[in-house]
């Protein structure tokens, strides 16, 4: 068993530094965005690295039992992996901090860079704290706490303003809890597979009024459309590019920036395409519509939508409906939309909290966030159960 005295830290600035078997055999609870074949394909395309203020400083702890083979790591066994980023911006998180650096910085401070524990640009709940698989209840907790405070002395060594740790699980985040963090709570929306046989026994479970609004917005959207799933690695070069297309305009449409570019796309579908599925809506043939997930062990995560035609509830259809009905086939047991959510609510996604830790090197701003996470965890604990109490399921579905 790893001791403390026994752990050797070390920093890696590039993820294709940590061997492709060595991050195998991570406990990444089957979570297709915690592979390094990922945040690789992010770093190789150009979405990470200082140009675009997402800097790798993953921090990786070992044993100091390596082994005689030539091929042995030095330093040892990896044991545990956080995937850390150095930030000179906050974009691209989906935890929003933006007014806590505007405050900071009037009153003098300096809130960039920042340490950053997180999978850039994708708000999906997962382990943030990797630990080697296999390992005893007391080993996991020690390893935990362990790389968690590596990861503060990492704000003391580079003299940062604080580190923050977004869409860890609740575990790792009552961890933090106890060890001086503080923790914020969000929620998002996802649908949970009840056992229900097909898509009409879904529908069977809903209130009747919504049953009928979903029946008529699948037969507008399917209105001279033709549906068709793809996984990513069968896609063409016209079929990426098409899907590439539809991000930009989306993100374009909402005023962001387009955090990954074509060669982003290629890579994951070169290096992971089993673990991506694309929805395709085509009209006389040709695609004007597209929704892409992601497959985990047991979530189907939706990712991406864009459509170079408006069209009634294709959105929907693609985003939403499409998503359940793959899930109640291939027995999955959810599907997670994201954040943003009263659509989502009344096609069956109900409210899931989500989690992030934050720790900030000066004690007055580490006090005035401590005393807004307060007040903001109340607010956000009553909407929950607010949006809890509209679910367009019958009151016997519960």
């Amino acid at each position: 068993m790893a001791t403390p005295r026994s752990l050797r830290l070390r920093i890696h600035r590039h993820v294709g530094e940590i061997p492709a078997e060595e991050w195998a055999g991570l406990d990444r609870a089957g979570n297709p965005f915690l592979d390094r074949a990922f945040l690789l394909a992010l770093e190789d395309s150009g979405a990470l690295g200082p140009e675009a203020g997402w800097v790798p400083h993953l921090i990786a702890l070992r044993d100091g039992h390596g082994g005689k083979a030539a091929s042995a790591p030095p330093g040892g066994r990896l044991l545990a992996l956080v995937p850390a980023f150095l930030k000179s911006h906050s974009w691209g998180e989906y935890v929003f901090d933006h007014h806590w650096a505007e405050a900071y910085e009037q009153a003098g401070g300096r809130y960039y860079p920042k340490l950053l524990v997180a999978v850039p640009f994708t708000p999906v709940t997962g382990p943030r704290l990797l630990l080697r698989a296999g390992l005893g209840m007391a080993e996991a907790d020690l390893l935990r706490r362990r790389a968690l405070a590596a990861v503060w002395e990492e704000v003391g060594r580079l003299g940062l303003s604080g580190a923050h740790v977004d869409f860890l699980t609740e575990a790792e985040a009552q961890l933090g809890v106890q060890e001086g963090w503080l923790i914020r709570s969000d929620q998002q929306f996802h649908w949970e597979n009840r056992g229900w046989s097909d898509f009409e026994d879904f529908l069977a479970s809903l209130k009747a009024a919504r049953r009928k609004q979903i029946r008529r917005e699948r037969a507008r959207a399917r209105e001279g459309v033709e549906i068709r799933w793809r996984r990513g690695d069968r896609l063409d070069e016209a079929e990426i590019a098409f899907i590439h297309r539809c991000y930009r305009r989306t993100v374009r449409k909402r005023g962001g920036w387009p955090y990954l570019n074509a060669d982003s796309f290629r890579r994951l579908f070169t290096t992971m395409g089993e673990r991506f599925l694309v929805t395709l809506a085509l009209a006389c043939g040709r695609p004007i519509a597209m929704a892409l997930h992601a497959v985990g062990d047991d979530t189907l995560y939706g990712r991406y939508w864009g459509a170079l035609e408006d069209r009634p509830f294709l959105h929907f259809e693609l985003c939403y409906y499409q998503a359940i009905d793959y899930a109640i086939r291939h027995g999955i047991a959810r599907v997670e939309a994201g954040a943003q959510g009263p659509h989502k609510l009344q096609r069956g996604y109900a409210p899931q909290p989500t989690w992030s830790l934050h720790r900030f090197a000066d004690p007055r701003l580490q006090q005035a966030v401590a005393a807004y996470l307060e007040a903001e965890r109340r607010e956000v604990a009553l909407a929950r159960r607010l949006l809890h109490r509209h679910l367009p399921f019958r009151r016997e579905e519960g």
